[in-house]
């Protein structure tokens, strides 16, 4: 059987991360609701990889605070934002960050 070409190959979750991230950025930036950001189609496609994803989620949280909340919300059923912190982002990825650690993420 031949190989498959490098090109060809599928891609990381990182690197699927990566792409649908940068579709979902480009087609919502513009948006200021929470609720059409997370419900647009490259989003979706990002809760679905699951679980392995969210190193990723958690690694783009450090560089640049982003709405991955409900992303997490649902991949990990957790809410670790304080009712205080909701609707600051700074804090609000913060309060992800800690919980990660606390469960043994590495990112």
């Amino acid at each position: 059987m031949a190989s498959v070409p490098a090109s060809q190959q599928a891609e990381s979750v990182e690197q699927k991360f990566q792409r649908l991230a940068a579709v979902w950025r480009a087609e919502t930036g513009h948006f200021s609701s929470i609720t059409r950001m997370s419900n647009h189609p490259a989003y979706q496609e990002i809760i679905h990889l699951g679980p392995a994803v969210v190193p990723s989620l958690l690694r783009d949280f450090q560089t640049e605070p982003e709405h991955w909340f409900v992303a997490l919300r649902a991949i990990t059923g957790a809410q670790p934002v304080s009712a205080a912190d909701r609707g600051k982002i700074d804090k609000m990825a913060g309060a992800w960050l800690d919980w990660a650690k606390e469960h043994g993420y590495q990112w």
